[in-house]
């Protein structure tokens, strides 16, 4: 074949390779499969293997493959990365509106500002002559930091080439790096596994991962790249306003945050904070803040910089996630499935907009990876709805009194042994239905909403029926008497007519919700859903053989273990048997194989307050149907539910041009698919 032709062939695979990759890392809108991006991949890499002298650097196919580095070498930013004020409340902005008004003599007027989330990861520059990248640097010292240039190119969200007629000769980009909250979840799990040490936070793990000097190590971490502004730029010319530069950034194949936004006036941006900080816990990273930055770059030159800092840029944070506190004592609670959980009695600190005085420590291996003793100062995180934990010990300031935290050789609540399963992390007890905890918790999951939705049955209540002797298992619910309840504390007349009335009413329900509320470990509503569809019956699926359950989607090896376990059990079978006698009955379903369904392969999410039914509801309606619902928006998203009060999901949807249903219209479109409500 001629050279030239071998080099328009080269040439064709690489832009369309580079177009793909804009599409899915940049604007999050994939347009062909992953069979079909792997298929074109490998002709470029044969062809370029057969053609070694046509190689180039900047090829998608060249993201990793350098060798090892010794050392990091240092970087001279040409302009230097310069760090930012902060303003941590209302007054300490609007002081800051204030002195730029001033400044630029414009008293009264209303500011334009660009907003956008202050990201919680690692500053960087990368630097691109004539479009292609040269090299990738940290911020450093502000003026000096550390070439990573082999590491950024693994980054599918940074391209190694830019796209469009209008780049600047030289173009110093600046953006932050930082790991998605999945990635950063599935890292630590993976590292758990293999009895790894885990990161403390996203930005812990995305620093460490920028530090790798094996970029191969760097490839393997869910890193991505949102850019923020520009630094050196010659040979060309940029817009005339913040906004418009970042809008030629995206433009020419890098990725700038969708949160952001221009307003005017400093009340727009009290707004925009107080609207972002209700989004940051549905945020698929970490911010910390809000960056507020006077959108007219004419006017940045004339405020210019005091000291280390630009008098055009504030940021606005938020309130912390981690704090540093005493850990006090250990204590050790028991679920439902008999797990041994050491919970972390705590001095009382302000994190994350709440008092917390308690925080897990998840089981016996995180606490020897943490090395935590009781009395050591500790550093806890807790994030929106998430569960407070202990993340480090601030191993300097461990007393001489601080000692070892010891697991317990016996079930804290009935004295039964307690065994640590082969391969498992987790202490359990195996006191079973003798353990009052084991029972307490089994019965509150069998109460729960999603479960038998028994109304007036509280925590409170659960332990009473259960310290009292009137319930051993959630069968004996059902033979709670009127007079009894009103023997206890606090149970009036209305109230104990109420509750009964409620199981009474429980009783007609569900082959999926009845097997939930049974509480098999590792069975959740999904799986339970699945199992009712592909059984049909209770008789068929206690008689299924493990062979049969892991047909069923959503069942693998350890769940279908766990439901034969069950089904082995005679004192299971005998609370089961208990249960039905007592009236609890459900309708048996016809078998319907899950590509029968009517939205089967659609994924569908729901966000917002839905007033004529839960947003569980809605999501049950949907599984029943065969759709998956997803926590999060993307290209692959069918359609969304979006109730008064959705925010960035909606926004997220109507960016990708995804169907949007309000409630009424959703309610409809069950109807059409033959749910009556």
């Amino acid at each position: 074949m001629p050279s030239d032709d071998i080099e328009q062939q080269l040439e064709t695979l690489r832009t369309q390779l580079e177009a793909w990759n804009y599409q899915y890392y940049v604007l999050d809108q994939p347009t062909v499969p992953d069979a079909q991006y792997d298929r074109v991949m490998r002709s470029l890499q044969q062809l370029e293997t057969q053609h070694p002298e046509l190689l180039r650097a900047d090829s998608p196919s060249q993201r990793v493959g350098a060798q090892p580095l010794s050392e990091f070498s240092q970087v001279a930013h040409e302009v230097p990365m310069l760090s930012l004020d902060n303003a941590f409340d209302a007054q300490e902005l609007r002081d800051f509106d204030r002195r730029v008004q001033e400044r630029l003599g414009l008293t009264d007027s209303e500011i334009e500002y660009a907003c956008e989330p202050k990201l919680d990861g690692i500053a960087v520059s990368l630097l691109y002559r004539d479009g292609v990248l040269q090299r990738g640097a940290t911020r450093g010292d502000g003026y000096k930091g550390e070439d990573i240039t082999h590491n950024v190119r693994t980054i599918p969200s940074i391209p190694l080439r830019l796209h469009g007629d209008d780049i600047p000769g030289v173009l110093e980009v600046r953006g932050e790096i930082y790991m998605p909250s999945a990635g950063f979840e599935l890292l630590n799990q993976r590292a758990r596994e293999a009895g790894e040490k885990t990161f403390v936070n996203p930005r812990n793990a995305a620093a460490g991962s920028l530090r790798q000097l094996d970029a191969k190590m760097t490839a393997q971490r869910p890193l991505e790249m949102c850019c923020y502004s520009v630094g050196l730029v010659e040979e060309g010319a940029l817009p005339v306003s913040h906004a418009q530069v970042l809008d030629c950034l995206l433009r020419w194949g890098l990725r700038i945050n969708p949160e952001s936004r221009v307003v005017r006036g400093v009340a727009a941006c009290e707004d925009y904070y107080e609207s972002l900080a209700q989004k940051r816990e549905r945020l698929p990273y970490d911010i910390d803040g809000i960056v507020f930055k006077v959108n007219d770059l004419a006017q940045q030159q004339r405020l210019g910089f005091v000291s280390r800092a630009p008098r055009w840029a504030i940021a606005r944070k938020f309130p912390a996630q981690e704090e540093m506190t005493r850990l006090l004592d250990v204590e050790f609670q028991v679920g439902r499935t008999g797990a041994i959980t050491p919970v972390a009695r705590l001095e009382p600190v302000f994190v994350g907009g709440v008092t917390v005085s308690n925080a897990t420590l998840h089981n016996s291996d995180e606490v020897q990876r943490l090395g935590v003793q009781i009395g050591d100062t500790v550093i806890v995180r807790r994030a929106g709805d998430v569960i407070p934990q202990v993340v480090s010990v601030v191993a300097g300031q461990r007393t001489a009194g601080a000692r070892e935290v010891v697991f317990p050789e016996c079930c804290p609540v009935c004295g039964s042994p307690v065994e640590r399963e082969p391969g498992e992390a987790v202490l359990r007890c195996m006191g079973g239905l003798v353990c009052a905890a084991q029972q307490k918790a089994a019965i509150r999951h069998f109460v729960s909403r999603r479960a038998m939705d028994i109304d007036g049955l509280g925590d409170k209540l659960v332990e009473q029926l259960v310290d009292e002797g009137l319930v051993e298992n959630v069968a004996g619910l059902y033979r709670v008497s009127r007079e009894q309840l009103l023997n206890l504390e606090r149970m009036g007349e209305k109230s104990a007519d109420k509750l009964l009335a409620a199981l009474q009413a429980s009783k007609q329900t569900s082959l999926a919700r009845f097997l939930f509320a049974l509480g098999v470990r590792e069975v959740g509503e999904a799986t339970a859903l699945s199992l009712a569809r592909y059984f049909g019956n209770w008789e068929a699926l206690a008689a299924a053989t493990e062979e049969q359950l892991l047909e069923v989607d959503d069942v693998g090896p350890v769940v279908a273990d766990h439901l034969r376990q069950f089904f082995d059990s005679s004192s299971s079978l005998e609370v089961v048997a208990q249960l039905r006698a007592s009236g609890v009955t459900w309708p048996d379903l016809e078998r319907v194989t899950p590509e029968r369904l009517p939205l089967a392969g659609q994924t569908w999410v729901v966000t917002g307050k839905l007033e004529t039914m839960g947003r569980n509801d809605a999501k049950g309606f949907l599984q029943e149907l065969g759709a998956k619902v997803a926590g999060s928006v993307s290209a692959r998203t069918t359609c969304v539910v979006a109730g008064p009060g959705a925010g960035s999901k909606l926004s997220r949807a109507t960016e990708l041009d995804v169907d949007v249903l309000d409630e009424a219209a959703f309610i409809a479109r069950l109807e059409t698919l033959g749910v009556s409500l």
